[in-house]
């Protein structure tokens, strides 16, 4: 039928059945590029640690990670909270830790340290190693600062190891420097976080 139609007027009808097909095409390409997958953080294997270098020796220390979910899709938008209990943090001194609590974190008034991702720079790969950086919100002594956290990630066995490490230049962000006149210590610290995480199964995946 269309072999006798005029050339312009073939065009149009021709172009009127092709149009929601590629629209079609477009949505579920669209679709695919943005399919989200869902990671479950484990806390009982996550380690966060903090590093505080000063003239004499370098302090170690831990925090607990209360909970911690992900959320990133294949374009490199990100979602998800992790929160740490910054009344957990200790050093391995009572005294010195006394002092981090009361008079730096002031983690009385300020009990969660959070960190809200927005953006994955880099593809995380299913299987074997990758390294991406994972940028957002970093809330701290109820300020919240930008940071970008570089990760190596390795996927195996239906599960994620992620470690990496960041500074906090917690002077400039309005904390106190615990440095006395026989104590110096640098104003920024380092922190380095371990984790394991574990794909979150789609709803329609899920037993009943």
């Amino acid at each position: 039928m269309m072999k006798h139609m005029p050339l312009p007027l073939a065009r149009r009808v021709l172009g009127a059945r092709v149009a929601p097909i590629a629209l079609l095409a477009l949505a579920i390409a669209g679709a695919a590029s943005a399919q989200e997958t869902v990671l479950q953080i484990d806390a009982a294997h996550t380690k966060v640690e903090f590093t505080l270098g000063d003239v004499l020796h370098t302090v170690h220390g831990t925090f607990t990670l209360k909970s911690g979910d992900l959320r990133f899709d294949s374009a490199g938008k990100a979602a998800g909270e992790l929160v740490v209990d910054a009344t957990s943090g200790q050093s391995g001194s009572e005294a010195r830790d006394r002092r981090m609590h009361a008079n730096v974190l002031e983690s009385a008034r300020y009990p969660d340290i959070v960190f809200r991702p927005d953006r994955v720079e880099g593809k995380v790969a299913f299987q074997g190693p990758s390294q991406v950086r994972l940028h957002g919100m970093f809330e701290i002594h109820g300020q919240a600062h930008e940071v970008a956290l570089p990760l190596q990630v390795d996927g195996a066995g239906g599960q994620f190891t992620a470690t990496g490490t960041f500074p906090v230049p917690y002077v400039k962000w309005g904390m106190k420097n615990p440095s006395t006149l026989f104590l110096r210590v640098n104003e920024t610290v380092a922190i380095t976080i371990h984790t394991v995480a574990r794909p979150v199964p789609a709803a329609s995946d899920r037993q009943p």
